[in-house]
């Protein structure tokens, strides 16, 4: 980081604790008045199941089906006008809109709205309608806090680019880079299909131990630990080989395990000393029955 840099995050750093201060006030009222962590909110729709069912429906039918719907997510944009105001919240799906005005909403509760902060977790209850512009949203006559964030999240405009924090603090990530999120779901399916082809195949999938007692299944440094109980030093091991031909020799004759190995080495985007893999082992088969 350049001296520019540091200057610059300096001088934003008591804005940051100052913001803290206060959103630690806010919740401080909030478990006074023993609203602070509600539980009983239930949310029935997602963001993207709304948008997949209802792109096509125009402004006048939603208005005549009158669909009520639940949503909740963390509060990414609000736009505050006068005794109306739209936001946009964020689940594990995507975002949605929201049209909240002080007139369809509990007394004081619209003011209290415009008290939240960017970042809070909120559920709304409401009917979907589309916006003149063509917006799915929700229009609401019901408001919740759910879950107060104590940090602001990063300016939204240039969002989260710096590297070194999108590995430290990969929740943050996750908040604000769609691609982040997408990367996350794209793995689970891989792996699902992963686990799913080998057992269609007639493989076992099992579970090998973490510590071993002399590391093997590879030329590699491991890292080292110790048992209390039993006295003796272990290390974390650095692949599941040994242990998966141990289970072929019993008969398990098609064997595989997704988990995670350690080596203690390098560091680089591509090389990490902690990772998972795939190891599987089958009997009866050559390199050409693995090829096909």
């Amino acid at each position: 980081m350049s001296k520019t840099e540091d200057k610059k995050q300096d001088k934003n750093q008591p804005d940051e604790h100052k913001l803290i201060a206060q959103r630690r006030e806010q919740l401080e009222a909030l478990r006074k008045s023993g609203q602070a962590y509600p539980n009983d909110f239930r949310r029935d729709s997602l963001a993207d199941d709304l948008h997949q069912t209802h792109a096509e429906s125009d402004k006048e039918t939603l208005e005549s089906v009158g669909i009520r719907v639940n949503v909740a997510g963390r509060m990414m944009t609000r736009r505050v006008m006068g005794k109306a105001s739209f936001a946009h919240i964020q689940d594990m799906t995507g975002k949605i809109q929201l049209y909240v005005r002080r007139d369809d909403l509990p007394e004081g509760l619209y003011a209290d709205f415009k008290q939240w902060d960017l970042g809070d977790i909120i559920g709304a209850e409401g009917q979907l309608m589309k916006t003149n512009k063509g917006e799915l949203s929700v229009h609401v006559d019901n408001i919740r806090l759910l879950t107060k964030s104590l940090r602001p999240l990063p300016e939204k405009f240039h969002g989260l680019t710096d590297q070194e924090t999108k590995y430290r603090q990969r929740y943050v990530d996750l908040i604000m880079n769609e691609d982040t999120r997408r990367t996350f779901a794209i793995r689970s399916s891989v792996v699902d299909f992963i686990r799913s082809y080998l057992k269609d195949d007639g493989f076992i999938e099992v579970e090998t131990p973490m510590m071993h007692a002399i590391p093997g299944g590879a030329a590699a440094r491991p890292f080292n630990t110790y048992h209390n109980t039993l006295d003796m030093d272990l290390f974390l091991r650095i692949a599941p080989e040994l242990y998966l031909k141990r289970l072929v020799v019993g008969g398990i004759e098609r064997v595989f395990e997704i988990n995670r190995s350690f080596r203690n080495e390098g560091l680089s985007p591509r090389h990490n000393p902690e990772f998972t893999m795939l190891e599987f082992y089958q009997a009866y088969a050559n390199y050409e029955d693995l090829m096909n």
